[in-house]
């Protein structure tokens, strides 16, 4: 079986402030996730290894963009997302927002 398999896939969007490297302006900015939650029960044709797989299994959330565009209108460069993590594992419901925003 596949990871996706165990998983049910959703897209959402959740903000966060994000500062440009060129014009070092900060504004709000709407990242795309791909939020897997875990299944509440494992498919019927699962094996063994697949049980090991499923109860070892996490619900997380996947960063989509990895550019963004500067909102200043003078400025407009695209950069890089470094402050913010490729992925975050959910624990009870979703994570606060404050918790996405890493150490660069």
């Amino acid at each position: 079986m596949e990871e996706r398999d165990f998983f049910d896939e959703k897209p959402e969007k959740r903000p966060a402030n994000l500062l440009c490297p060129h014009c070092h302006q900060t504004a709000e900015y709407e990242i795309q996730w791909l939020v897997r939650t875990k299944k509440k029960s494992l498919p019927a044709r699962a094996d063994d290894r697949d049980r090991a797989k499923f109860a070892k299994a996490q619900s997380y959330m996947l960063r989509r963009d990895d550019m963004m565009m500067c909102k200043n209108l003078r400025c407009r460069k695209r950069f890089e997302i470094t402050g913010v993590q490729s992925v975050a594992f959910l624990q009870e419901g979703l994570p606060a927002e404050g918790s996405l925003i890493g150490e660069p």
